[in-house]
């Protein structure tokens, strides 16, 4: 039987600004997310300090203060390119990986009595530590589900070295007896809560219920979730990711917006990123969904919501021709006298490229292919908007807050970190 090993780094986007910044090691640090406006990952000596994840950061201001925490924006081109690089050395290190997710990834190791397991995911801890410098935990366990619970352990007890394997059935249940059932992975509140009315409460308490009951009361998905539990594997390793079915691109500004040209600039500047992620992914869409909205908080100042979607004649991953679809749905939902706190673009209806149906009538409009691969590859090397259609403007005084974000370390020629000395 196989060994599922679950990747998973450490307080990743706090180990992501540590990395640059090595005198930031134990000592409290904390990321904003958009906007700046909550706390969405703290160092252990952030968590020690009473920080709650999800807390606003204007209500912490003074205790950050106080305490001397370091406080960043989020940089999501920093984080997106350091877990490419851990994602890769995996890839490289096994032939069986699933990338769940930014900072997590399954391997389905081989199984051999001769192999010390354990003794080879701490290497592998060490190898991503030295090559890319990053942290990770490791939780090694016979399902998905149980190296969930392992990989948490190995990062919240330090005795374990970075790396927890549970195989043993006694070690299991004894380590289930301590969980509680609302932790496990895939039992979400609703679940938690039907759960707790019949008297379960632990990890072990789950996986011994009635799987009847447990199919009708968390349909088949928690029946899977059980019998994992039990340390037989029923979740298969996706070494693709399935197809996305839409793409959003979306923020809330830095201030109200009250004029139409500031909000053409930000749905401009939001379908152009949507655009990238959609050729990137080799995906065209048949349709953009456009939408915007005041502060729902702030009724008293006039509250309106809206959205429109736009079809497309056949699919496109072309920018401008995107934007001029884009521009068309704000047009239709755009009034005066609002004051707007955020807008945003979803791109529906993807498929492969080239794999497209043609319009009976109309002719085909020529996609601008090359173009659009000289234009990503002349942002990508020497940043996002280097290169953009003149409908997203040049200022952008209505973009979101980043006051406390660091520079584009591993992704932008003139943020290139300087160790100094020469000219």
């Amino acid at each position: 039987m196989k060994t599922f090993a679950l990747v998973d780094c450490n307080n990743f986007y706090v180990s992501c600004e540590r990395l640059f910044r090595p005198e930031l090691q134990n000592r409290p640090v904390v990321v904003l997310s958009n906007n700046d406006g909550c706390i969405i990952a703290r160092s252990n000596e952030a968590k020690a300090l009473g920080f709650a994840m999800g807390s606003p950061y204007f209500k912490n201001l003074a205790l950050l203060r106080r305490h001397k925490v370091s406080v960043f924006s989020s940089n999501y081109a920093l984080y997106g390119d350091l877990s490419s690089r851990v994602m890769s050395l995996l890839l490289h290190q096994e032939n069986e990986v699933e990338i769940y997710s930014i900072d997590e990834a399954f391997l389905a190791l081989p199984a051999s009595p001769n192999w010390d397991v354990t003794a080879y995911a701490r290497d592998l801890c060490k190898k991503i530590k030295q090559w890319v410098g990053i942290p990770v935990s490791i939780g090694l366990a016979p399902t998905k589900t149980l190296a969930k619970i392992a990989s948490t352990i190995a990062k919240k007890q330090p005795a374990q070295q970075g790396v927890c394997r549970l195989h043993d059935q006694q070690k299991i249940d004894n380590t289930l007896a301590q969980t509680p059932a609302s932790a496990i992975w895939g039992i979400g509140r609703r679940s938690t809560k039907k759960l707790q009315q019949h008297g379960i409460h632990t990890a072990l308490q789950l996986k011994e219920a009635d799987q009847d009951w447990i199919r009708k009361t968390l349909t088949i998905t928690g029946l899977r979730t059980v019998i994992e539990l039990g340390g037989m594997p029923c979740l298969d390793m996706e070494k693709a990711p399935p197809p996305r079915k839409s793409i959003v691109s979306s923020r809330s500004f830095r201030r109200p917006i009250t004029t139409h040209q500031h909000l053409k600039e930000a749905i401009a500047t939001y379908t152009a990123i949507a655009a990238v992620k959609l050729r990137h992914q080799k995906l065209r869409c048949g349709a953009i969904h456009v939408f915007l909205t005041t502060n729902r908080f702030q009724k008293e100042k006039g509250f309106y919501a809206n959205s429109q979607t736009i079809t497309l004649a056949s699919p496109s991953g072309d920018t401008p021709r995107l934007t001029h679809y884009a521009l068309q749905g704000l047009q239709a939902i755009f009034k005066k006298g609002y004051r707007y706190s955020k807008a945003g673009i979803m791109l529906l209806n993807l498929s492969k490229e080239g794999h497209r149906q043609l319009h009976l009538f109309r002719g085909e409009k020529k996609e601008r292919r090359e173009l659009m691969v000289a234009m990503d590859k002349i942002n990508q090397q020497w940043g996002r908007h280097t290169l953009q259609v003149a409908a997203s403007g040049l200022n952008k005084s209505w973009s979101m807050s980043q006051e406390y974000k660091s520079p584009a370390y591993t992704t932008n020629w003139q943020e290139l970190p300087h160790t100094g000395g020469g000219k």
